[in-house]
């Protein structure tokens, strides 16, 4: 199958086999003004998904086929980040729990507050635009970071150590004048400020990188009723 273009709009994508279901919350949140894709199942979602399309997801935890708990696993294992607002109408503690620890950003249980459902999708557009910007930015600083020569990376990572010229110059039997060179052009290339802006893009490019897969927005999230 040939997949479409990734949307590059902001869109609330909700996944429901009831139609029913789909029709209302697709009203309800088109009230916010943004774009909205409806799907009757998990593979038919999974067909036209994409990592690199920004919105939120809502979905169904209950639903023939995949059921929503096993489609936000199998977008996790894609590496597919898209905050996701779960909703049903069976809620359990388990449930809830694996959901929230697998990332979802809200759990909602049926029949909900549509004012707390659009302030989740809100929140979860928000967040899915805070994510992306930090990637972005991430993304930046390594592609700064394969300018560097493989000295140049010895150095940059006994800066970040939090080691001087001169502790940098013993450790690798250089001269101090040779390390401060090195890190000049290590200024110039991944284009930092200073060495505490040079710390903190390197460590935090690094840091975000690490945490992908592994983070979980939804710890601040609940089970709503």
């Amino acid at each position: 199958m040939t997949l479409p273009s990734p949307t590059l709009q902001p869109t609330v994508y909700i996944v429901d086999d009831d139609a029913g279901v789909r029709k209302s919350l697709r009203w309800l949140i088109e009230t916010l003004g943004v774009p909205v894709k409806t799907f009757e199942s998990a593979a038919n979602f999974l067909d036209v998904c994409d990592a690199r399309m920004p919105g939120c997801l809502v979905l169904d935890v209950v639903m023939p086929g995949m059921t929503g708990l096993e489609l936000q696993e199998e977008l996790r294992r894609r590496g597919a980040e898209i905050p996701i607002i779960m909703l049903t109408g069976y809620a359990d503690v388990p449930t809830a729990v694996r959901s929230l620890k697998n990332g979802a950003v809200e759990f909602l249980e049926k029949p909900f507050d549509d004012d707390v459902l659009l302030q989740q999708v809100q929140r979860a557009l928000a967040l899915d635009a805070r994510r992306r910007k930090e990637r972005g930015e991430c993304d930046d600083v390594f592609e700064r970071m394969t300018r560097l020569t493989p000295r140049e990376h010895e150095v940059l990572d006994l800066v970040v150590e939090g080691l001087s010229s001169k502790e940098i110059a013993a450790r690798i039997s250089v001269s101090f004048k040779t390390v401060e060179a090195h890190r000049a052009k290590i200024m110039t290339k991944i284009e930092a400020a200073s060495v505490a802006d040079l710390v903190r893009l390197v460590v935090g490019a690094s840091s975000l990188m690490s945490g992908q897969g592994n983070r979980s927005a939804g710890g601040q999230g609940a089970v709503r009723a």
